[in-house]
């Protein structure tokens, strides 16, 4: 029995290890927000604990128990195992109850720890390193790019490769025109919003036109993106868009109540009982429907997503020189 234990110990160890690889290259991917689950663990508080990308612990915990197969270290071997498992379920049970979202991958990879653990615990030894266990191990090894193969798939562009028609719509001649399909609560908006500022910044110095065109598109998985684009909405229509888009990012999220929000528009010079007004009006609600219906006919699939012209830009990292070559480009 222990063998037949030993030997799945060592195979679950070298499974999870592809499943955590995958998962790793997977977050060296544009980092953006998304709906769908894997896109949605990625880009959450949760992710990257101490800088660190996630995957990188399960890398760690399986090539030390897939080391651990076959050196005489059971104590060592079985703490860890329990770590993994306990680890393991505390992961699944953020993305249940805090993330609200599953990650295809996570849910490889931590089932396998738990199984890992048990198996190790249910009394598997070490393995002692012969030429049969050799022939065993190299097609369990093999698995590690087979399951990237079969997990891992290149995601589509963020942008488009054509001219989508609410992005055609929006030029105008002579003036360098940027449509920015935004959450004000998106962590990775958030990051791209003083770059791309930046860049417009230096575009004006050189004596450019620049037109910025914000589209107000609130994720689901962020609670107060819609909030924060009604608000945006309401001191847009006072003149008062820039201003306010700039204090809806500087604002910590947690910030962005509707009573928060309506003090920053306040704040920026907005008319307090006109604002409430805006809000009431059943236009407001309707301009967020369409915005979001044209990020969808754009082809946006993730945010931020940025059109300087014609031209896509997906995801947070890019440079201030970048887009500022691209909008002078776009003229």
């Amino acid at each position: 029995m222990r063998p037949r234990l030993s030997l799945a110990a060592f195979i679950l160890s070298v499974v999870g290890f592809g499943a955590s690889l995958a998962s790793l290259i997977d977050y060296t991917a544009p980092t953006f927000c998304a709906e769908s689950g894997c896109d949605i663990v990625r880009a959450s508080a949760w992710a990257h604990p101490l800088g660190i990308p996630m995957p990188l612990f399960g890398l760690a915990f399986f090539a030390a128990m897939i080391g651990l197969s076959f050196i005489s270290r059971p104590t060592a071997r079985k703490l860890l195992a329990l770590g993994g498992v306990t680890w393991a379920i505390a992961l699944i049970a953020i993305q249940a109850f805090v993330i609200g979202a599953w990650c295809k991958l996570c849910m490889i990879a931590d089932p396998i720890a738990i199984l890992l653990g048990m198996t190790v615990l249910a009394g598997a030894d070490t393995m002692k390193p012969r030429w049969s266990l050799a022939a065993i191990g190299a097609p369990a090894l093999a698995v590690i790019p087979a399951l990237f193969l079969a997990l891992h798939t290149e995601p589509p562009p963020l942008v488009p490769t054509s001219t989508p028609a609410p992005i055609a719509r929006a030029q105008l001649p002579g003036v360098a025109t940027i449509v920015d399909f935004v959450d004000f609560e998106c962590p990775f908006c958030r990051r791209l919003a003083p770059v791309l500022d930046k860049a417009i910044a230096a575009a004006r110095e050189d004596g450019i036109v620049v037109r910025v065109v914000r589209k107000m598109t609130p994720l689901h998985m962020h609670p107060h993106a819609l909030d924060a684009a009604l608000a945006y909405c309401c001191a847009d229509a006072q003149g008062k868009g820039d201003a306010m888009a700039e204090a809806l990012f500087s604002t910590p999220a947690d910030q962005l109540t509707p009573q928060g929000c309506e003090d920053l528009a306040v704040k920026v010079g907005c008319d307090r009982e006109r604002y409430r007004a805006t809000l009431a009006d059943p236009k407001t609600r309707q301009r967020i429907v369409q915005e979001t219906d044209d990020a969808k006919a754009a082809g946006v699939r993730g945010l931020p997503t940025v059109f300087i012209g014609t031209t896509g830009f997906g995801g947070a990292d890019h440079d201030a020189g970048e887009l500022a070559s691209a909008i002078e480009k776009s003229i």
